[in-house]
């Protein structure tokens, strides 16, 4: 590796051992885990939708809600001001989201199938293998903290 490539690594390695933003992007991820279950038995029980559609609005809105609250708080001093600005922050952010949904779920597949892991467990592994997939691309993709 030449000496540049391996500066720009350390760089973002350093950007995000930031145990207070760690800290509050768990706390986010729980507010939009719970805005999230909640719809999600909302619509369900109170609309004539299925549980896989309810689920793809309730996801969305949960990530819309991420969004906002890691946008304010977390990341308040990242990213550059202004409508077209934030817009592209947000769509970074649902395709970083949904970037670690897909791994969520092939981890919870390959351990159900290959290694006959309960489902239970699998699924909570995959969402902790997911969450530093979303907090390391959230962070150097969307707020770009390495950029300071």
């Amino acid at each position: 590796m030449t000496d540049s490539l391996v500066e720009a690594v350390r760089m973002r390695a350093r950007a995000l051992f930031s145990p207070a933003r760690f800290g509050q992007f768990v706390g986010v991820g729980f507010v939009g885990a719970a805005v999230d279950n909640v719809v999600l038995v909302l619509l369900v029980e109170a609309t004539f939708l299925g549980p896989v559609v309810a689920k793809l609005l309730s996801w969305e809105l949960g990530i819309a809600v991420i969004f906002a609250v890691n946008e304010r708080w977390t990341f308040a001093s990242y990213g550059d001001g202004g409508l077209r600005a934030l817009w592209g922050r947000f769509l970074r952010s649902n395709v970083v989201r949904l970037g670690g949904f897909l791994v969520t779920l092939a981890v919870l597949a390959v351990l159900v199938w290959q290694f006959d892991v309960w489902y239970v467990a699998a699924n909570v592994i995959g969402i902790g293998v997911g969450f530093f997939v979303n907090y390391t691309c959230e962070s150097l993709y969307t707020w770009k903290v390495h950029k300071e």
